[in-house]
């Protein structure tokens, strides 16, 4: 007699939500607990933590503290909304942040399972998206991005084609996702507009039915615009600028708009979605399978009798009898070769990539990762998909990519790099808490030489790092050039507080060539600080404190002058 299965490894319906998330969300919160009372950082602090900040105190859409940016209004609102209920804190921030990442991994899960039909390959994806640093990292910070990238992966889930033809769509579900997705993070609209087009293309050759069924599903698309538009128009009402404060606008388009910085961009880009923090390791191992044939769906299904393994150890998708009911039912042959991804769900992944790669490589100043964070989820996807179908024991694979994921959390690449990309933000915040300590207990009500992000810090209390401001002597950077206006201008200020404002390791081995750093200077931002024994010898200075930690560094600089003491006196005074 058959024995039972003791977990079938192709279950009859996808595992309820309310069943899932709560274990996601508790995973989350258990791999970030030591991230949660951490203070603001960059553009935590620089827009986003501010704009919500206004809205939580003032009611007000448009940031008051901070110039406007244009950016819209959805995470300050939802951000608001948490403090609203259980109060300003750093710890509530990141809960609620961790909360829409889980949000996120679920839509993963979902469009995973819906494109491949496979569990496991299901689990892969979401463990994989989990792990991979840059989401890893992103997942507790407050950015716009993880909001807009929880929205856009949902409104896939309702928009692409799914393994099974007769799967019904929900172009209005995808749309109110898609819309929600350009609500949090302006550049998301470019995901339904591409699918839109898509759409449209394929509705000419179509027939009957399924080109009606595109035609609707572009028009849904397509009106994801209309919320966007409504916020922009507002915003022109109330500020007079469509896209944002001047310096915003030519500093992320205007002034991108060249041949060679969009080529020298487009290069990171591409690096980005197939190599960056460790993503090599299973995009090459997805590029190496493709040299083996489909394996035969059938080919390691356990015999009749046999007890069946945890869903992640299976190899197979199906149970025997279940087999046996497809190929009765279905008519499939059982050497038939496993099934990929259906052609146009991976037409319209590759065409989503290349768009967005061409997007982020002419808007947006800085090369910053997290905005392709909807996209990453879908490469790891395509990729798990290639080991499953292609590989015998490609639980192997999808493990051998989670380590090189967890290894990429804690230990930098030999290149330079954002710290938002993996936990070097939390040691970053950690050395600027720590001189900011140094600052209280030497010298407090100094007027400090610094650079931002540090002069945010040293003047918003509410950003956590201390409970009374500091004026400061803003400069760019501790370049050379940086700080050639502060040394003609020492009566301005009396204590430093310098930093480290990038990560560069300049490694001989792990480069793209002169050219390409030559092109990062130029366009990107790319500069050298100066150590700060020679900041302290151009500053005519004294290096009282300093600490390093995985080659980031801050130190605490004191000056030896005279300044003139002015008692402010009140008016009634006699």
């Amino acid at each position: 007699m058959r024995r039972n299965f003791l977990i079938p490894p192709r279950l009859p319906a996808p595992i309820p939500a309310w069943f899932v998330f709560p274990g996601i969300f508790a995973a989350l919160c258990v791999c970030h607990f030591t991230l949660l009372s951490l203070p603001y950082y960059w553009d935590e602090a620089g827009y986003y933590i501010p704009a919500a900040w206004d809205f939580f105190r003032t009611g007000s859409l448009i940031p008051i503290s901070t110039l406007s940016n244009a950016h819209p209004p959805l995470p300050g609102i939802y951000l608001a909304l948490a403090w609203k209920l259980f109060g300003f804190h750093p710890v509530v921030t990141r809960l609620a942040v961790l909360f829409v990442a889980s949000l996120g991994l679920l839509a993963v899960g979902r469009l995973a399972l819906r494109l491949t039909g496979v569990h496991a390959v299901a689990l892969w994806t979401v463990v994989l998206t989990a792990l991979y640093p840059v989401w890893f990292a992103q997942s507790s910070l407050a950015h716009a991005d993880i909001f807009a990238a929880a929205c856009a992966l949902w409104g896939l889930v309702y928009v692409l084609p799914a393994y099974r033809l007769g799967t019904s769509h929900k172009p209005w579900a995808a749309a109110l996702f898609f819309a929600l997705a350009a609500l949090s993070k302006e550049t998301a609209i470019v995901i339904p507009l591409t699918l839109a087009a898509v759409s449209l293309f394929e509705c000419r050759r179509a027939p009957g039915m399924a080109r009606i069924r595109l035609g609707r599903e572009s028009v849904w698309l397509l009106s994801c615009v209309l919320p966007l538009a409504a916020w922009y128009a507002f915003h022109y009402f109330k500020t007079g600028f469509l896209f944002g404060n001047p310096e915003f606008l030519r500093y992320n388009a205007q002034a991108n708009l060249t041949f060679p910085r969009f080529l020298a961009a487009l290069e990171h880009r591409i690096l980005h979605l197939s190599a960056h923090m460790n993503l090599f390791v299973p995009v090459g191992l997805a590029l190496a399978a493709l040299l083996l044939t489909p394996r035969p769906d059938d080919d390691d299904q356990p015999p009749p009798g046999a007890l069946s393994l945890p869903l992640i150890l299976r190899k197979g998708r199906e149970s025997t009898s279940q087999l046996s009911d497809r190929i009765k039912n279905d008519g499939v042959e059982a050497n038939d070769p496993r099934p990929g991804l259906a052609p146009s769900a991976l037409r319209r992944i590759f065409l989503l990539l290349l768009v967005n790669a061409v997007l982020f490589s002419v808007l947006g100043g800085a090369l910053l990762t997290r905005y392709l964070l909807p996209f990453y989820p879908l490469v790891l996807l395509v990729a798990v998909a290639t080991f499953y179908r292609r590989v015998p024991y490609w639980h192997a694979l999808a493990a051998l990519s989670a380590a090189a994921f967890v290894a990429g959390i804690f230990i930098n690449p030999p290149y330079g790099f954002a710290p938002e990309d993996n936990l070097t933000y939390a040691r970053v915040i950690r050395l600027h808490q720590a001189g900011i300590q140094q600052l209280d207990q030497r010298y407090p009500g100094a007027t400090v030489l610094s650079a931002w992000p540090v002069s945010d810090e040293l003047t918003r209390p509410e950003l956590g790092y201390l409970t009374q401001p500091y004026s400061v002597y803003l400069v760019p950077d501790f370049t050379a050039a940086g700080v050639a206006r502060a040394i003609e201008e020492p009566e301005k200020y009396s204590a430093a507080l310098i930093f480290s404002t990038k990560y560069d390791p300049h490694s001989p081995y792990f480069t793209l060539g002169a050219a390409s750093r030559a092109a990062d200077v130029r366009y990107f931002g790319l500069h050298h600080d100066l150590p700060p024994v020679e900041l302290a010898r151009q500053l005519h200075g004294d290096l009282v404190w300093q600490q390093h930690d995985h080659g980031q560094w801050i130190a605490l600089l004191r000056f030896n002058r005279q300044f003139d003491a002015r008692l402010q006196l009140p008016a009634s005074f006699p």
